[in-house]
C-alpha cells in the first residue's frame, strides 16, 4: 500500500491531502491546509517548506502530486503562487521524494469525469470515491483530489509495466 500526498499551493493557503493507494482503490489518511498568514512573502514561503516538511516526516508518503501553476489574470499573483509551489517542491526535493504535475483541468477530469467542474463538484466527489463523512475545507478537497488523480494516473501505468520498470532502473518518478 503506497502513501500519496496530494499538494494544492497557495502563497496564503496551501491545501495538503494522503491518500493510501490499495490497490483496489484509495483509502483517506489525512488533510487540511498550511495557513501562513498575512506575513512577509519570505515568512509565508518559509511556513510553507515547514510546513510540506512536517507532513512528509509525519506521513511518509512515497509519491506526490502538485499542482502545476496556470497563468492566471493577475500576474503578481501567478509569480507568489508559483513561488509558494516553488516552497513545496524544494521540501519534497530535501526529502527524496519525487512528484507529478497535474493541471486544474487534469484533476478536475480525472476526479469529477469534466474538466470545468468546479470546485464544489470536485469536493463532492472527494468525499465520494474516499467515503468521508464530513466536507474537507476546499483548498484540502483540492489536494485530495490532486492525490487521487496522481494515484489513479499510477494505476493506469502498471499494467503496461512501467510502474515497476522505472522502480527497478532508480528511485520511481511515480
Amino acid at each position: 500500500m503506497t502513501v500519496i500526498l496530494g499538494i494544492d499551493p497557495g502563497s496564503r493557503v496551501t491545501g495538503y491531502g494522503l491518500v493510501r493507494d490499495t490497490g483496489r482503490g484509495c483509502d483517506y489518511v489525512a488533510s487540511g491546509c498550511i495557513r501562513t498568514g498575512s506575513g512577509e512573502l519570505h515568512e509565508r514561503l518559509q511556513a510553507v517548506y515547514r510546513g510540506i516538511s512536517q507532513i512528509v516526516t509525519a506521513y511518509n508518503p512515497i509519491t506526490v502530486g502538485v499542482e502545476r501553476v496556470f497563468m492566471a489574470r493577475n500576474a503578481d499573483s501567478a509569480l507568489k503562487l508559483g513561488q509558494a509551489r516553488g516552497a513545496a517542491i524544494v521540501a519534497l526535493a530535501e526529502h527524496g521524494l519525487e512528484l507529478a504535475e497535474y493541471t486544474a483541468t487534469q484533476v478536475k477530469q480525472a476526479i469529477a469525469g469534466s474538466g470545468g467542474a468546479d470546485k464544489h463538484q470536485v469536493q463532492l466527489m472527494v468525499m465520494h470515491l474516499l467515503r468521508l463523512q464530513q466536507k474537507p475545507q476546499l483548498d484540502a478537497s483540492d489536494a485530495l483530489a490532486i492525490a487521487l488523480c496522481h494515484a489513479h494516473h499510477r494505476q493506469s501505468l502498471k499494467p503496461h509495466g512501467l510502474l515497476g520498470m522505472q522502480r527497478r532502473a532508480g528511485r520511481s518518478r511515480f
